[in-house]
């Protein structure tokens, strides 16, 4: 007897290990900067010592700067995160001035996965888009760890951005009016905090102005300008107080004020920014073989761009074509023009050509657009549709090996350039402990004043705790540039301060010149990697 059997379909259920890997991943990616940490590295320098002092101000109730010593741009957010920190922990340190900026990056990779899936539904992609960011370079650790004015908080505001845009344009939320307020008050601390954030605020607005433009109208409009008025209090009360326009400063600071010639900034814009500035060279310079992503950016950029615009031009009742895709390729648009905008903004610039190699810090944002560079690669990767170039009569397609070759070559390139940055810690670490040394011989000899160059005053005050107050002077001997000049004023009303200078520096062999000319002038208290200059009053 013949017995059929009626099957009834059993629903696919989805694999939960990409997500169960992706929480090895980001632990990786957090222990690597940890460690990092614990050997003092990335280096520090003067200006994350100018950060450090704005908190300890904060934490001693002494001051409430708004925007970065010595100038009128760039706000202190850094500052007041550390400065609890520092009230916590008794005083200030360079591991307590990093913690806020390691918690910062860990919530950065949080919602980069999940801006990932919300834009694609696909895990393994999110587990691919978190193990690269997970990987850090020279330069990218140092725009995450350093609290040197607005990168570490700029990426995690970015895809804050850009998660909550997306969601309020699918009709996710069911708190619209609690993310309402959210867009905008993190819109206005960019604002505050670092205009480089700038095309991202605008990209992910775009957005909402483009699927809830009748919402905006109402309530919810009210409620994100207030909100955005909030996060740029700081900004908005300066320059209404002073007067001062803090675009004007932003330009300067980016080389409007001097020259550059085209051919520089291409090079320096094009070539060499986007591998140094997205993790792709070893520390303060790239391999020519490295500069494979430059070439690569662009196409995929366009491809990107490409593949989101089709989506969106699909009748609505096509395939894949529904509000949610549709909403999720307009975002993944959104992310790739302000990319570009980025990218030309940084060209434009003379600090792309004057300072290429510092200054592609200016282009730490591109990593919020990473989930929509890789997305179209991922896809052809996986065979499912997109970028077909040409097609074998058996269903091969060229794209699958070029995206799968493209994929490997950027997770290579990036372990590559960890590989290499992670090398320089225990030098850091070295150089560090020969820093804690000078401060320490400076106590025991009881000098409170000194001068020196600008990159070890105040580095040099921030590591005393301000118990030796440094003024700046240049290499000729003269005053230099002060960012908190009550340093100068303690200092030129001491009755003999010491100076201080690298072994080896321009600084200490004119010093020397000053000691051979007048022996018995200054007394030499040599250490390793510095030299003490000790007044005869």
């Amino acid at each position: 007897m013949l017995v059929s059997v009626l099957r009834v379909p059993q629903p696919v259920r989805r694999s939960r290990l990409p997500e169960i890997l992706t929480v090895p991943a980001i632990a990786a990616g957090v222990g690597y900067r940890l460690g990092l940490l614990g050997h003092a590295a990335p280096p520090t320098n003067s200006d994350e010592a100018t950060m450090g002092l704005a908190a300890l101000h904060i934490a001693r109730g002494a001051g409430f700067p708004v925007w970065f010593y010595g100038q009128q741009y760039m706000g202190t957010l850094e500052a007041y995160l550390a400065a609890p920190v520092f009230a916590l922990t008794g005083g200030p340190s360079l591991l307590g001035l990093r913690l806020p900026m390691l918690a910062l990056y860990t919530l950065f990779l949080l919602l980069a996965w999940r801006l990932t899936l919300r834009l694609t539904g696909d895990c393994w992609f999110g587990l691919l888009v978190v193990a690269l960011l997970a990987l850090g370079s020279d330069r990218v650790v140092k725009n995450q760890l350093i609290a040197g004015g607005g990168y570490p908080e700029m990426n995690v505001a970015g895809v804050a951005l850009a998660l909550l845009a997306l969601d309020l344009a699918a009709g996710r939320p069911r708190r619209r009016l609690v993310c309402w307020a959210a867009w905008g008050f993190l819109a206005g601390l960019m604002l505050w905090v670092d205009p480089l954030a700038l095309p991202y605020v605008l990209a992910t607005g775009a957005v909402l102005v483009a699927f809830c433009r009748r919402e905006l109208r109402g309530t919810a409009g009210a409620l994100l300008g207030a909100a955005a008025a909030l996060g740029a209090a700081p900004l908005l009360a300066h320059s209404l107080l002073t007067g001062r326009n803090p675009l004007h400063a932003v330009l300067a600071a980016s080389g409007a004020d001097a020259t550059a010639g085209w051919a520089e900034r291409l090079h320096g814009g094009l070539l060499l920014g986007p591998p140094l500035g997205m993790g792709f060279c070893a520390p303060g310079r790239c391999a020519t073989w490295q500069l494979w992503w430059a070439l690569a950016l662009p196409v995929l950029l366009a491809i990107a761009a490409g593949t989101a615009w089709r989506v969106m031009r699909r009748p609505p009742t096509a395939p894949g074509a529904g509000p949610p895709h549709r909403v999720a390729a307009a975002m993944r648009l959104a992310l790739v023009l302000a990319a570009v905008a980025t990218l030309g903004a940084y060209t434009m610039s003379s600090a792309a050509g004057l300072t290429p190699v510092e200054s592609s810090r200016y282009l730490s944002c591109l990593l919020i657009s990473l989930p929509a560079l890789l997305w179209p690669l991922w896809t052809a990767a996986q065979q499912r549709g997109g970028w077909t170039v040409a097609r074998h009569p058996g269903g091969w397609t060229i794209a699958r090996p070029v995206a799968l070759v493209v994929l490997a070559a950027t997770v290579g390139t990036a372990g590559h350039a960890t590989w290499r940055s992670a090398q320089t810690a225990p030098a850091t670490r070295a150089a560090e402990a020969r820093h804690a040394e000078l401060v320490t011989t400076l106590r025991q000899l009881g000098v409170r004043q000194v001068r020196a160059g600008y990159w070890t005053c105040n580095r040099l005050t921030f590591a005393s705790a301000e118990e030796v107050v440094c003024a700046v002077v240049d290499d000729t001997l003269r005053p230099g540039f002060d960012r908190y000049p009550a340093y100068r004023r303690e200092v030129e009303s001491a009755a003999a301060p010491a100076w201080v200078a690298p072994a080896g520096s321009p600084l200490a062999a004119r010093l020397d010149e000053r000691l051979d000319a007048a022996p018995g002038s200054l007394d030499l208290v040599t250490l390793d990697g510095w030299r003490i200059y000790l007044s005869r009053a």
